[in-house]
This record gives structure tokens, C-alpha cells and sequence, in this order.
């Protein structure tokens, strides 16, 4: 026994348990302390009472009752709230985490556990050389995606040994060496703008040891896709509410991954959750433009975002045909190691195809010169009950506004309607085969949107005027610097879309045994033949077949971007004073009311008219405040509020992005607009 004159009346039994795997050492350690003993001393005073020699420096206490790291040392146990009854754990902050890829790869590596998740996915993104790590984060697999795979599979194991890339060796986090990776101002590396991967000679500018060439080219490169049965047994969404289940386990970006459930050995998944991706370069992001790629490949094919007919051939054109096809080919394997880029060659290939920003030469004339559009379009009006009344009208396009007149003549008076696009939605309404090139505007007004369709005449007439429709939702004008790159996406899509029927193709030898089932969404291999979507597939390839690897990614991304629904996370909520639920799309610069029953639009709400937003959390309410006096608050049914919370704060910190200052991130800006007061 020892005497209370030995350590004083306020000392204290607390008893320790300690995650080690060494034989013959006891796993709780009872030892006595005070108050006033600061969490370093308890550190110390453990140390030297297992007697085991080692480096503890990566291990910190856990309190589990609390679900919190005790990571300030220089704390007393009385400031932290320690008491004789908390059951604490001392163990390693990096932990190892199975993480799946945007392109369903599954890497294992060692995470820490104890830093918020901005901070863990910021260093996952840097081991896999992936830039702007701000725009990805984890994503807990909800249970109802996962209830498909147990009815059709109930014997399914864990994934293969060899399945895994494993990445054990290199430990990332705060406190342990990071490779600089593209992160370095001292270098610059160099990427084939064919293959889009790094040449084998600056191949360790961008690893630490565990990224090889071999397992950089298994994030960079697309490889085979899965084969129809498998496909068939993933989680697809039927309706919003399916979508909605989705995006509901997105992991808190200002708390750790062991404060938020997630166990050594977890499996999570890797995505890019803001969909906007800034400065994307085929020079310095081979793994980033691949994976975004990966996103939105099976992002068409799980029907998670809807296309039409003629939009599924040319994805399946470009994703499984062309790019399966050079990625799988030796040449563009052989090039990564023989090519060398010329640089004034590489910067011209860079300016071509980035997606970013557009030419801004003519600064003074956009200045000066508000350009506008003037055309004979056909207006459309749905109306009740009654068959649409199309009419032939005048139309004039200034600044944000549409006005329309009887004819030319009559443009010098006033116009039969003026309609401001500013907040609108602009959804294209594109059949090329047809000849059909309608712009639906969904305009909002006071008792929801107000529908009207224009129809143009050609593909020109249509480019011209749909990228001023897009602009001026956004409250900007054709004088913007981003009008022309926009008509030129717009037409370029258009041009994929524009394909003749060549029966050669079809019948050629290389393209006997492909299988169609695998580049599209079931609902097409359900409506046609397999010998129909094969010639159909290879008709949409004519147009893109002399595409480089990387251009037609960036191509499929365009593509993609270029989808009405693009960007929109759903979430299932009760606005306040409703009496039924409805589904609010969250994108990178608006909300979207959806009537959860029919899909269509009710309110649009731009980030640019907000004047602050808020979360009640004891009833766990978001309210948000725009310009002209609107309120409106909403609870989120189908996940925690401060998903969405955190989705319009991470938009909004997104949005202040620029090259000037491209090299490091304010993360403590992210925190005050994401993190919340609970």
C-alpha cells in the first residue's frame, strides 16, 4: 500500500489501456495522478511504466466515452475534464484505411486518424498526386446503396489481395515526412500530352518510394470496364429520393476520422465532391483528369445523372471505345517512357485544352463593347390543356436580357416581353439527328419558375445564343472573356453528336467482340440490341476517333459538364411552413427547389444573392437570408444538416480560388465558412 502522505490528498487512480502488440505487456495500466498533471506528463509517466523500448511519437490518447483526442499536451487532465471514471486509449494517430478510387481501385494506406478531414484528405491527395485536394472528400457508403449487392451476392467476400494497391510503406500526416509532390516550386514535371502520364525520368519527383510507375500508371491510365453482371449488381437510382441516399455520408471535413466512427482497416470511398475543378492541366494532373474522368464514367453509367439517347452514345463513343482503346494499347504505354515534350509544344497543347478561363486579349473591347445577339427564333409556350403555341418572333439578346419584338421592324418600340435570365436555369433541349435546337428557360418568378422554350434554326444560331443563356443566368454578359471558349464547347459537342452511318466500321475485325452492354447505361442495353448498339456506338466514334488519350477525357468531361444535371447533389428536406417534403439540389453556385413527385424546378436560389446563411442546431434548421428580403429555412431529412452546411460554405470558399496564389490553401478560411457552431 502506499501512503496518502506519499502523494498528497488529491492524487488518483486512472486507469490506462494501451494499444500495442508486444507479448507479456499488460494492455491496462493503472497509474496515479493529479489534477494538475498535464496530458505530456501522463504521456511520460505511462512510457516509462510499460518498459518497452520504442517510438511512441505517433501515439495519443483517445477518450473513448467522449469520442475525442486529448491533443493539446501542454493541457492539465482538470482543464481537459479527466476524471478517474474516463476510459482513455493510448494509441497511434495514423492508422491504416482502405480507400476506393473514383475509378473503383482500392488503395490501403496509412492515414491519421486523429487530424480533421480536410487535413487527412489533403495529405491522401498529395501520396496520389492528385492536385487541388479541396475539392475531394471521403464518403461513407450509406446502407441503403449497399442493399443491392447483399440480395444479389450474399456470399461475396472482401476484395482480393492483389486487388489492392498497396501504398502500407508511405505513412502521410501531419507530422510525418510528406513528399512535396506536385506541390514543389523547385521542379517542374513534365507529362506526355498523349498518354497524360509522367515520363519515367521525373517519375520520383512525384513519389515517395510507394507510388512506382506502376502504380501511378493504375491511377492515371483508364483500364478494362467491368462486364454487364457487374455492373447489373450496383447500387443504380431510380428516383431522387434513391439519388438523395447518395450523398448522405459524406464525412465532416472539421472533425477527425475516429471522432466520426471510422475504424483502422475501414473502407471508405475517394471523390470529388465540389464539381469545380479549377486550373485542370494535362501537364501536371495525369491522376486527377483520369479520375474525374472515372467519376463521370460511371457516374453515366450508374444513371446518376441523366442523358439522352444520342448523349450515351457519344460517352460510350469516347469512354469505352477511344480511351479503353489507347489505354490498353503499347504504343501510348511505350510513349510514357520514350516521349520528351517540348515546352513551348507543351504550353500551346496546355492553352488548347485546358477548361479553365478562355482568351482574354481583347480586355479592353469586352470592357467597352457590350455585344448582342439579334436572330428570328421560335418562342414556345406550354400552356394547359392546350397544345403548345409556337410562333415565330424577334428576338434581341442585351446584357443579361432577352426582348422580343413582332418583327425586326417593330425592335425600335417597346417589346412584347423582356425576360431577365439572371438566376434562371438554362436546361438544352438538343436532338442533332432531327435538327432540333430548342434552349428550355426556366425563369424564376413569384409563385415559382416560369417556362418558356426557344427553338433555333441551326447549330450556329443555337451555340451563340445558349452560351448567352448560360452566361447571363450567371449575371454575365456576352462581353465576358468566357463567351467565345463556351460557344466553341457547345459547338464542339454538337459536332460529336453529328455522325453519318458507316457500315465498314461495324464490320471490321478489332471491333467483332466488343461488348456495347459495357458502355452504357442499362436502360439502353434493355431498349436496344446488342448489334444495334454496336453500329450506333461506332457511328458516334467516326467523330472522335483521332483524338489524343487525354483530349478525349477532357472531351467526356466537357461532355459531362455540359448535362443539365450536372454538379447537383441531392438532399431530401422540409422547408418551413411546407406540409410535404421536397429535394433541394445543391450546385457550385445555386439551390434548386425540386417537387420530389414530378422532378421539376420549383425556386432557384444563386449564391451570389445570398446574404448570409445560418444553422439552428438544437432543431437542426439551416436558414438563409438572400437579396429583396428572401428567407427561407429548411430541416434535411435524408442526412445531417451540416452536410449541406458544409456544401454551401465549401462553394462559397471555392469560389475565391486564383493562380495568383494557387500554392497553398487558407485553411482556416474553409473551417469559419464550413465548420458550424454546435
Amino acid at each position: 500500500m502506499v501512503s496518502s502522505t506519499e502523494y498528497g490528498s488529491h492524487t488518483w487512480e486512472l486507469l490506462l489501456t494501451i494499444d500495442h502488440q508486444h507479448e507479456g505487456v499488460e494492455k491496462e495500466i493503472p497509474v496515479m495522478v493529479t489534477g494538475d498533471l498535464h496530458v505530456g506528463g501522463l504521456m511520460l509517466k505511462l512510457v516509462e511504466k510499460i518498459k518497452v523500448t520504442q517510438d511512441w511519437s505517433d501515439y495519443a490518447f483517445w477518450w473513448e466515452q467522449k469520442k475525442c483526442w486529448l491533443l493539446k499536451t501542454h493541457w492539465t487532465l482538470d482543464k481537459c475534464g479527466v476524471q478517474a471514471d474516463a476510459k482513455l486509449i493510448f494509441t497511434t494517430q495514423h492508422k491504416m484505411l482502405r480507400l476506393r478510387l473514383p475509378n473503383m481501385k482500392t488503395v490501403r494506406l496509412k492515414v491519421s486518424f486523429s487530424s480533421m478531414v480536410f487535413r487527412a484528405v489533403s495529405d491522401i491527395c498529395k501520396m496520389l498526386n492528385i492536385r487541388r485536394s479541396e475539392e475531394l472528400s471521403l464518403l461513407k457508403q450509406s446502407e441503403g446503396t449497399l442493399k443491392k449487392k447483399k440480395k444479389k451476392d450474399k456470399n461475396s467476400k472482401e476484395p482480393a489481395t492483389e486487388d489492392i494497391l498497396n501504398l502500407s510503406n508511405s505513412p502521410v500526416g501531419s507530422g510525418l515526412p510528406a513528399n512535396p509532390g506536385l506541390y514543389s516550386k523547385t521542379m517542374t514535371p513534365i507529362y506526355d500530352p498523349v498518354s497524360g502520364s509522367p515520363a519515367s525520368s521525373t517519375i520520383t519527383w512525384f513519389s515517395d518510394g510507394s507510388l512506382t510507375e506502376q502504380n501511378c500508371s493504375i491511377l492515371a491510365l483508364s483500364h478494362p470496364t467491368c462486364s454487364p453482371e457487374m455492373l447489373a449488381e450496383m447500387y443504380q437510382p431510380r428516383t431522387l429520393a434513391d439519388k438523395a441516399k447518395l450523398n448522405a455520408g459524406w464525412l465532416d471535413s472539421s472533425r477527425s476520422l475516429m471522432e466520426q466512427g471510422v475504424q483502422e482497416e475501414d473502407q471508405l470511398l475517394l471523390r470529388f465532391k465540389y464539381y469545380t475543378f479549377f486550373d485542370l492541366n494535362p501537364k501536371y494532373d495525369a491522376v486527377r483528369i483520369n479520375q474525374i474522368y472515372e467519376q463521370a464514367r460511371w457516374a453515366i453509367l450508374l444513371e446518376e445523372i441523366d442523358c439522352t439517347e444520342e448523349e450515351m452514345l457519344i460517352f460510350a463513343a469516347l469512354q469505352a471505345y477511344h480511351v479503353s482503346k489507347l489505354s490498353l494499347s503499347s504504343e501510348t504505354q511505350d510513349s510514357t517512357c520514350e516521349s520528351e515534350v517540348d515546352e513551348v509544344e507543351a504550353a500551346l497543347f496546355n492553352l488548347e485544352v485546358t477548361l479553365e478561363g478562355g482568351n482574354k486579349t481583347n480586355i479592353l473591347e469586352d470592357i467597352t463593347d457590350i455585344p448582342k445577339l439579334a436572330d428570328n427564333l421560335k418562342l414556345i409556350r406550354p400552356k394547359k390543356l392546350a397544345l403548345k403555341a409556337i410562333k415565330t418572333y424577334w428576338f434581341v439578346f442585351r446584357d443579361t436580357s432577352i426582348s422580343y419584338f413582332k418583327n425586326k421592324e417593330s425592335a425600335q418600340g417597346e417589346p412584347i416581353e423582356k425576360l431577365n435570365l439572371k438566376g434562371c436555369e438554362v436546361v438544352p433541349d438538343v436532338n442533332v439527328a432531327a435538327k432540333k435546337f430548342g434552349i428550355k428557360l426556366l425563369i424564376p418568378v413569384a409563385d415559382g419558375m416560369n417556362e418558356v422554350y426557344l427553338r433555333c434554326d441551326n447549330e450556329d444560331q443555337y451555340a451563340r445564343w445558349m452560351a448567352a443563356c448560360v452566361l447571363a443566368s450567371k449575371g454575365r454578359t456576352m462581353a465576358d472573356s468566357s463567351y467565345r471558349p463556351e460557344v466553341q464547347k457547345i459547338l464542339s459537342f454538337l459536332q460529336m453528336k453529328n455522325w453519318t452511318m458507316c457500315s465498314q466500321a461495324a464490320s471490321e475485325p478489332e471491333n467483332a467482340d466488343m461488348k456495347p452492354e459495357c458502355f452504357v447505361s442499362p436502360r439502353f442495353t434493355k431498349k436496344f440490341k446488342s448489334k444495334q448498339l454496336t453500329a450506333r456506338i461506332l457511328e458516334a466514334h467516326q467523330n472522335v476517333s483521332q483524338m489524343s488519350l487525354v483530349e478525349a477525357k477532357l472531351r467526356f468531361i466537357q461532355a459531362w459538364q455540359s448535362l443539365p444535371e450536372f454538379g447537383l447533389s441531392y438532399y431530401i428536406v422540409r422547408f418551413k411552413g411546407s406540409k410535404k417534403d421536397d429535394v433541394l439540389g445543391v450546385s457550385y453556385n445555386r439551390l434548386i427547389r425540386i417537387d420530389m413527385a414530378t422532378g421539376d424546378p420549383i425556386t432557384t436560389w444563386r449564391f451570389s444573392n445570398m446574404k448570409q446563411w445560418n444553422v439552428n442546431w438544437e432543431i437542426r434548421q439551416v436558414a438563409i437570408e438572400f437579396d429583396q428580403n428572401v428567407f427561407i429555412a429548411f430541416t434535411c431529412l435524408s442526412a445531417d444538416c451540416k452536410i449541406i452546411h458544409e456544401y454551401i460554405g465549401g462553394y462559397i470558399f471555392l469560389s475565391t480560388r486564383s493562380k495568383d496564389h494557387n500554392e497553398t490553401l487558407d485553411e482556416e478560411l474553409f473551417h469559419k465558412l464550413t465548420g458550424g457552431q454546435e
